[in-house]
């Protein structure tokens, strides 16, 4: 963070122009705030991020082209210092999770009232995670449950999808056993009863995401 005395310099990362403006507003209202730089996307970001050197960044997770994880670990391979706090509309566990993995120190939903916002500044500026009550449970269920393989991802993907054992397996080409059989093994890994409670499961963690 800056010295004493000196502001707290903000980089924010939001496709939607309006987004952008408000929380410009709303953060610069703030004494010891100053917004340096915006962008819209990863080239933008990072391009921002190696001229200004914030001190916080503001990062929108779901972003065009490379969502928000992705560009918060390129800003990361830059400056391992960086320090990001990810802000979202969704607060799956799958979503904080990954942006916890990519390096955020904070996570924040957009429904967030302004003094959380500027509470959760100067926490992360000050070199602390930010992490409000119901984040943070989120993350630590989601760190008590095993990983998905990424044939188990693939499987799961397509019953959230609602195809039969018997399409997912001509779609994998695998056979219908073994599908069987990653749905069994998935289903452990979820703690659901069947196809209808994975859906659930997947879709309200943020672990499969809805066209």
């Amino acid at each position: 963070m800056s010295e004493k005395n000196e502001s707290i310099r903000l980089l924010i990362v939001d496709d939607h122009f309006f987004v952008r403006m408000g929380l410009v507003e709303s953060l610069n209202d703030e004494p010891d705030f100053k917004v340096v730089a915006e962008a819209g996307n990863h080239d933008e970001a990072i391009a921002a991020y190696r001229e200004h050197r914030p001190d916080v960044v503001l990062m929108d997770l779901k972003l065009p082209g490379q969502d928000g994880t992705e560009i918060s670990a390129a800003i990361r391979e830059i400056d391992p210092e960086a320090r990001v706090i990810m802000l979202s509309v969704d607060e799956g566990e799958d979503d904080i999770h990954r942006s916890v993995q990519a390096g955020a120190k904070g996570y924040l939903p957009k429904s967030i009232d302004r003094e959380e916002l500027i509470e959760g500044v100067r926490s992360v500026a000050a070199g602390e995670n930010y992490f409000p009550a119901q984040i943070a449970q989120r993350l630590e269920a989601r760190s008590q449950r095993p990983d998905l393989t990424d044939r188990e991802m693939q499987v799961l993907e397509l019953i959230v999808k609602g195809h039969s054992n018997k399409e997912a397996a001509a779609a994998l080409n695998v056979t219908e056993p073994t599908i069987k059989q990653h749905a069994g093994h998935l289903f452990r890994k979820l703690n659901v009863l069947d196809r209808t409670q994975a859906v659930t499961a997947a879709i309200q963690r943020g672990i499969v995401k809805l066209d």
